[in-house]
């Protein structure tokens, strides 16, 4: 079992290598497919308070688990069809974040950095 992204990545590509899915794993089509992955995480949500989406029932965690699955891997197939590395470019977004989210000018407040 792959137990890293990269690992993950390369199962990936190769389960959809062996059913010739190549073909239509384009970056347009993964990324949409990704967006649709995604509402379908949210939609697991839909209708929940606050308190209620913090404590789910081990059924609905299982839920949020497939869903979470569907968007990692679909994510990682597009990384790897555009030759992102994906754990650089979180790297990278982390440090672009720090510097828009200062700890002194950020810490507790939800304003976006622009209005800092």
């Amino acid at each position: 079992m792959p137990d890293s992204l990269h690992d993950l990545q390369a199962a990936q590509r190769a389960f959809a290598d062996a059913r010739d899915w190549g073909q239509f794993h384009t970056p347009r089509n993964l990324a949409a497919a990704l967006s649709v992955e995604a509402s379908e995480l949210l939609e697991q949500f839909q209708w929940l308070t606050d308190e209620q989406s913090r404590q789910l029932s081990d059924d609905k965690k299982a839920q949020v688990g497939s869903e979470v699955a569907d968007v990692l891997l679909y994510l990682l197939q597009l990384c790897d069809k555009l030759g992102i590395d994906p754990i650089e470019a979180a790297r990278q977004k982390m440090q672009v974040n720090a510097a828009k989210y200062p700890v002194d000018r950020a810490k507790g407040r939800i304003t976006k950095y622009t209005e800092l």
